[in-house]
């Protein structure tokens, strides 16, 4: 099979496209035939070596950890899914941007969803429902998301709307326009937003979700009240320091079949900003580093 690999860490020359072994599913596990696979700031950061201590992988690897696709191949013990269905899903840390790849969490793709969108979904969707579940109930209480343009900032905008939250979003003022699109009221970060909030949430913020780890966590504490009302899934070093909640992504199905069926229902569409064709991997990786992104990158293989 065609692959995306990069034999040593370094920067976006490292990754080349090239002839690889076709992978196999184990026990539990699928293999897909790949339509398109996602770029998230995890595949730069393990491509670069900058998180090697935490997330080593064995070289060369193949970047990627989401897609979506053609299940081609099943796993012993595996039930619910048969070959021909398209599916969405993660991988390993590594194993996406590929002809097949292997994946250990899945769920059927809406058929509402294009194969970019679906490709979007896989960690944004469990991302952000792990960090909206460590609140509790969402509906009638005010979501302040710190980062809501980005990828999994925009999957809980949409998220938390359809679960009966107002939402509060933050990001620079040309993301405005996209964040009120997904349900959310839009202000910026930064200086003076308890100030702003203020006026927006009269009767206060309940809770909060940062997806920036831009250093505001003891803001956003501040703002609720409780750091047990607030969670990260990106800031791990100053949740353990300040006590709020810290949601890890989980390769879980039950969680991407409630991503499936909320996109079945209309009330969630990943936001794809930019598609890239395989051979222009490296072009897709340094815009993902740049960050800024409103919405998901994909690679289409």
């Amino acid at each position: 099979m065609r692959a995306v690999r990069y034999h040593e860490y370094g920067g976006v020359e490292t990754l080349v496209v090239e002839q690889v072994p076709d992978p196999h599913p184990g026990p539990g596990e699928i293999r897909v035939r790949v339509a398109a696979a996602g770029v998230n700031p995890v595949d730069w950061k393990v491509r670069s070596g900058a998180v090697r201590e935490v997330l080593p992988v064995d070289l060369p690897a193949i970047p990627g950890r989401d897609a979506v696709g053609v299940v081609d191949e099943t796993g012993e013990g595996v039930r619910g899914v048969s070959i021909g269905d398209r599916v969405f899903g993660l991988g390993g840390v590594t194993g996406a941007t590929a002809e097949l790849a292997v994946l250990s969490a899945w769920a059927h793709a809406p058929t509402t969803w294009t194969d970019e969108e679906a490709a979007g979904a896989g960690l944004a969707s469990v991302t952000a429902m792990g960090g909206l579940k460590a609140l509790g109930p969402l509906r009638g209480r005010t979501l302040l998301v710190e980062g809501a343009a980005g990828g999994v900032g925009s999957a809980a905008v949409e998220i938390a709307v359809a679960q009966g939250a107002t939402v509060i979003g933050t990001a620079s003022e040309r993301n405005h326009e996209f964040l009120t699109s997904l349900g959310a009221v839009p202000t910026t970060y930064g200086t003076g937003l308890a100030e702003r909030l203020a006026t927006l949430a009269p009767d206060g913020v309940d809770i909060a979700l940062d997806t920036a780890a831009s250093g505001s966590l003891a803001d956003l504490i501040a703002i609720v009240g409780d750091p047990a009302r607030v969670s990260t899934i990106a800031d791990h070093t100053n949740a353990q320091r300040l006590g709020a909640r810290l949601a890890n992504a989980e390769n879980d199905s039950t969680l991407l079949a409630e991503a499936g069926e909320l996109g079945r229902q209309g009330r969630y569409t990943p936001r794809v900003e930019r598609t890239y064709p395989l051979e222009r991997i490296a072009e897709a990786h340094a815009y993902a580093e740049r960050g800024h992104t409103r919405g998901k990158i994909v690679v289409r293989i």
